[in-house]
């Protein structure tokens, strides 16, 4: 036989985690928000610089009866008045994928509010992704909705594609990379394996919740009335001057990722070793308000790229406008790899293939997030704009 005696303690039952969440670091997380807002700062002089006194230059210039004549031989964003809402190329996929970035940008929000807020413990360790899982799917309705909103501006037509494509695209890849990582942890006889049950009930909630709501989100989004736009549009497209070198894609792609990955990563350092390392990270506050100035950033950088684009008289921007802040997403796999070689000692050829396969999910709705901010934020720019011009 045996006795156990128990001594009172004096910690409350709802602080009892506080030793375990203790994180005596909180100068690197402040450094991280320090470290974001100075380019939030920067980004916004530049921003403020362009709106205030470039716009208000243009602008003047342009609505002048008595420069008119002497403004039809010069260069500027307003000789792509014309252009500059013509519907671009697969505009379902970008509808697509503009409402699919809005759902994952919602459940970011939310779930970091729940846990923030206290609603989820660390105890279990799985909470956090199941309520992101849970609220992923309700989020469908904000994904069917942005989609179809942006699909219409683009004047499609193919609604059902559009549903089916929204539904199940992005989601599809997500989780059938999942189920097939999956089977190669089965093959490993772990116990980390997620049961076939499990896999059956997230199917169920995909086709039964999401997929219902995705299409209520259209149905309402196609009901929606958007503003009219600000100028007309041609027939004819205008041609695009050849354009200078650091007006490529990919240059602007490499300046327009690399901000918004530097205003965070910092903070996914700390991230990726909760996931990987099995640390504990329970400073939401933090994560919070990095996320909020990740927003900010892809927004600014995407408005100031933008505007270079249309004074080079390059019409093309919806495009551009997501890939140029959704870059960031390459960035985060580049620094996975850094973080394989330098952080971790992974061996053998299954937890290599789940490292890589995660982070390559990771990476992708990350540039889901960042190039749907600053699709927005440069729809809003040009709109902006050129209601304000007077166009004959």
């Amino acid at each position: 036989t045996y006795e156990v005696v128990g001594d009172p303690s004096p910690i409350a039952w709802g602080s009892r985690w506080d030793l375990y969440l203790y994180m005596g670091d909180d100068q690197v997380h402040w450094f991280s928000i320090l470290n974001s807002l100075v380019i939030v700062l920067l980004l916004s002089g530049i921003v403020a610089m362009i709106m205030v006194r470039t716009l208000r230059r243009d602008l003047a210039e342009y609505n002048s009866v008595e420069e008119k004549e002497e403004l039809l031989e010069e260069s500027g964003w307003k000789l792509v008045h014309a252009d500059v809402l013509r519907p671009p190329p697969l505009a379902a996929w970008l509808a697509t994928t503009i409402g699919t970035g809005m759902q994952v940008l919602c459940m970011s929000f939310i779930s970091i509010a729940c846990a923030m807020l206290g609603f989820l413990s660390p105890a279990n360790r799985g909470s956090m992704l199941t309520v992101s899982l849970l609220l992923f799917a309700l989020m469908g309705v904000a994904a069917g909705y942005c989609a179809a909103l942006a699909y219409k501006a683009f004047k499609g037509a193919q609604w059902k594609s559009l549903t089916l494509l929204t539904a199940f695209l992005f989601p599809g890849i997500v989780l059938g990379v999942m189920f097939v990582l999956n089977f190669f942890i089965w093959g490993q006889h772990s116990s980390g394996a997620v049961p076939f049950g499990t896999m059956f009930a997230v199917l169920c909630i995909w086709f039964l919740i999401s997929f219902p709501l995705v299409w209520v989100g259209v149905w309402l989004g196609y009901r929606g009335t958007l503003k009219d736009p600000p100028v007309k549009t041609n027939m004819v497209p205008r041609v695009i001057p050849s354009q200078a070198w650091y007006l490529h894609p990919l240059f602007t792609m490499l300046i327009g990722g690399i901000l918004p990955f530097g205003a965070v990563f910092i903070e996914l350092y700390f991230i990726m070793s909760s996931i990987w390392l099995q640390r504990f990270y329970y400073v939401f506050g933090f994560l919070a308000l990095v996320l909020l100035l990740l927003v900010i950033t892809c927004a600014e950088i995407s408005i100031v790229l933008c505007y270079f684009q249309l004074c080079a008289e390059d019409h093309a921007w919806w495009w551009r406008a997501f890939l140029n802040s959704g870059a960031a997403g390459l960035y985060l796999l580049a620094y996975s790899g850094i973080y394989y070689c330098t952080q971790l000692e992974i061996s053998g050829f299954v937890p290599l293939l789940l490292y890589v396969g995660y982070m390559a999910l990771a990476s992708l709705l990350f540039f889901l997030i960042t190039g749907t901010v600053g699709f927005l934020a440069c729809w809003w720019f040009v709109w902006t704009i050129f209601g304000s011009v007077k166009v004959d």
